[in-house]
């Protein structure tokens, strides 16, 4: 005897009354119950496709920062190809020249990039006054730093990985800019803009307040280490860049 689809009732001798098709305890009809339920299990069976595409995995994480670093258009003007490789020469020359002065002020301090990194500095000592005094002191540096890097995110989030690469190059180049001025830190020799005296030297007074002012020549030497590491870094950051943009430039 057929049992019912939903609620599983037999059909006995006394169900003759009853048409075979319909269940005599429930009252449904078998087929179009199972039509029914075949049709409702195709369309959980597409839902449950659509959620499995919905949340495949995405890209990774190593995954977004290859293409953040490394991605570049599939088509590339060659003029523009042509002056990006001769910015990055100038630069290629002029980071490893900042990394042979070895730190020394006179070469450091003679180049016009310091004087531009110094209106950065002078405006960190304003921007950090609400941070009290060390963080006031300490802005100086910090913002030269900083500025470079916010503006190589800026150009990280345009897509323009090779000019992110020259303001990684900055960074850098900022780090060597304050090597010695941190390493005069226990001697305050350096002369000051606007004639200022000893007892206004940045690191002079922050080491002193760290009680760490004798080892000044070793954060010194940190820093320009620091400095030419991302300098080096950047240039090849930046070659290889340029290495996949020549590949999908364009004929003249």
């Amino acid at each position: 005897m057929t049992d019912c689809p939903k609620c599983h009732y037999t059909r006995t001798p006394d169900d003759n009354h009853i048409p075979d098709g319909i269940c005599p305890a429930c009252g449904i009809a078998y087929n179009k119950y199972r039509a029914a339920q075949q049709a409702a299990s195709v369309q959980t069976d597409e839902a449950d496709d659509d959620i499995e595409v919905e949340y495949l995995p995405d890209e990774t994480l190593k995954d977004k920062i290859m293409i953040l670093l490394f991605d570049v258009p599939e088509r590339i003007d060659p003029v523009v190809f042509r002056s990006r490789a001769i910015c990055y020469v100038i630069f290629f020359i002029w980071g490893w020249w900042f990394i042979s002065t070895n730190g020394s002020w006179t070469d450091i301090g003679s180049s016009f990039l310091h004087s531009i990194n110094l209106a950065f500095h002078e405006a960190g000592h304003v921007i950090f006054i609400p941070f009290g005094r060390f963080m006031t002191i300490l802005g100086g540096s910090l913002f030269q730093i900083l500025v470079p890097l916010i503006v190589m995110i800026f150009f990280l989030r345009q897509h323009d990985n090779f000019e992110a690469s020259i303001m990684l190059w900055w960074c850098g180049q900022n780090f060597i800019d304050i090597s010695p001025y941190i390493s005069d830190g226990e001697y305050r020799g350096l002369p000051l803009i606007l004639g200022m005296g000893e007892e206004s030297h940045d690191w002079g007074n922050l080491l002193t307040m760290l009680d760490m002012v004798e080892k000044a020549y070793y954060f010194g030497r940190i820093s320009f280490i620091i400095g030419s590491v991302i300098i080096i870094i950047s240039l090849a950051w930046g070659a290889y860049v340029l290495w996949r943009q020549k590949k999908h430039t364009l004929p003249w």
